[in-house]
């Protein structure tokens, strides 16, 4: 070999091969593609494959310390948090004590189908309502994480097919009695109003009924939400329960010589005054201590210097006991009867449902103000059987008797 072979020699690869037919070769795994019921596609256009994946880093999935501090504060009103937490405390001590333990978070369908029967039952026996066991478990759902909450199907059928008996066998939804009017000024004769608890009293019955407020609606009115005119007030409240969006809703609402709300707001604001709590952003509406002094808010870490929609409800249930009306028509007087009061009162006057909606935050196409908060203390005061005549309608000449 010369010396120009030898190193051409040097130069070549060898490989090991063994010559096969075509298509003998190794398989080549297909390109696999994400389809679902979701999936549309263009002519020609390919669905997206499964192994493409977003260019993402480690830094795309960090947030910084401070967005961590906002993340980790609770973004519910408080009344919900505490109903909340009571209703997952009791699923949590639930789980841990059955044989063997369950996980109560994230948990399994069957636990949470479980958990539901073992209400259903304790209410079947007198301890629960039907909608008060449909209460618990969709805080339980909603507790759960997104993406791994189980399916409450099967408890909301049984919770349906118990609702159903229950009411059959006689079952009745406690609801708050309705305040109107009548009702309404025992309370205020109940208002001393030469003190300040007491002009706070009145301005808070007249504005709840006249506003038709929800408890917490009427514990978050800052001062700036209310403004006086000649004729009437024009509220704003901030938020509500069906405003999800905290748009606001501003309302005129006339005075009247029995609710007197011009003369009392101004009295109300007054007192603010003196006691240096009049401020646009302060509570329209403060505890007060026996003397008619601000009450001590340094360990209210939560409500600040606004009261608790509790608070409001103890003291409107105190203004009915002193009426002697605790309860009208066997329902209870709470907070939530100035809404229902000013409600039925409404209807009776027929003031027709979009009007009624508007003015009590109910969404537009809700019937609620209808179907609930509609609570005459007489009912069936018209039936609709008393426009045909006793006896019935005459007969025609030439009727054939049967």
């Amino acid at each position: 070999m010369t010396a120009d072979g030898a190193r051409v020699a040097a130069d070549l690869e060898v490989y090991e091969a063994e010559v096969v037919d075509d298509g003998a070769g190794p398989a080549v795994e297909p390109v696999r593609y994400l389809v679902n019921q979701h999936t549309m596609l263009g002519p020609g256009e390919m669905p997206p494959r499964a192994d493409a994946r977003p260019a993402w880093t480690d830094d795309d999935f960090r947030i910084s310390a401070e967005d961590k501090a906002e993340l980790d504060e609770p973004d519910l009103a408080e009344n919900t948090i505490i109903n909340r937490d009571s209703t997952v405390r009791a699923f949590e001590e639930w789980c841990a004590e059955q044989k063997p333990p369950r996980l109560a978070w994230p948990c399994t369908t069957a636990t949470y189908t479980s958990y539901g029967l073992h209400l259903i039952r304790r209410g079947k026996s007198g301890e629960f309502v039907p909608d008060t066991v449909g209460q618990y478990m969709s805080r339980i759902w909603n507790w759960q994480p997104e993406d791994w909450r189980p399916d409450p199907s099967r408890v909301r059928g049984k919770l349906r097919l118990w609702r159903k008996d229950w009411k059959a066998a006689g079952g009745e939804v406690q609801r708050s009695a309705a305040l109107t009017i009548p009702y309404l000024m025992r309370c205020l004769q109940q208002c001393d109003e030469t003190t300040s608890i007491g002009i706070r009293d009145a301005f808070m019955l007249a504005l709840a009924y006249g506003n038709l407020h929800r408890r917490i609606e009427l514990a978050d009115l800052l001062v700036q939400n209310v403004r006086i005119t000649a004729s009437g007030l024009i509220v704003t409240t901030a938020t509500s329960k069906t405003d999800k969006q905290s748009k606001g809703a501003t309302e005129f609402i006339q005075d009247r010589e029995d609710l007197r709300l011009v003369s009392r707001a101004r009295a109300w604001l007054s007192v603010l005054r003196e006691l240096g709590a009049d401020g646009p952003t302060q509570p329209l509406f403060r505890a007060l201590t026996v003397k008619g002094n601000l009450a001590n808010r340094t360990l209210a870490t939560k409500r600040g210097d606004r009261m608790k929609g509790g608070a409001l409800n103890e003291r409107i249930q105190h203004l009915a006991d002193l009426a002697g009306i605790p309860y009208i028509a066997n329902k209870k007087v709470t907070a939530h009867s100035l809404r229902a009061g000013a409600n039925t009162d409404m209807v009776a006057a027929g003031v027709p449902l979009r009007e009624r909606n508007r003015r009590g935050r109910w969404s537009a196409e809700s019937h609620t103000a209808d179907t609930v908060y509609d609570r005459p203390e007489t009912e069936g005061q018209e039936d609709p059987l008393n426009q045909v005549p006793l006896g019935g309608f005459p007969r025609s000449e030439g009727t054939a008797a049967e």
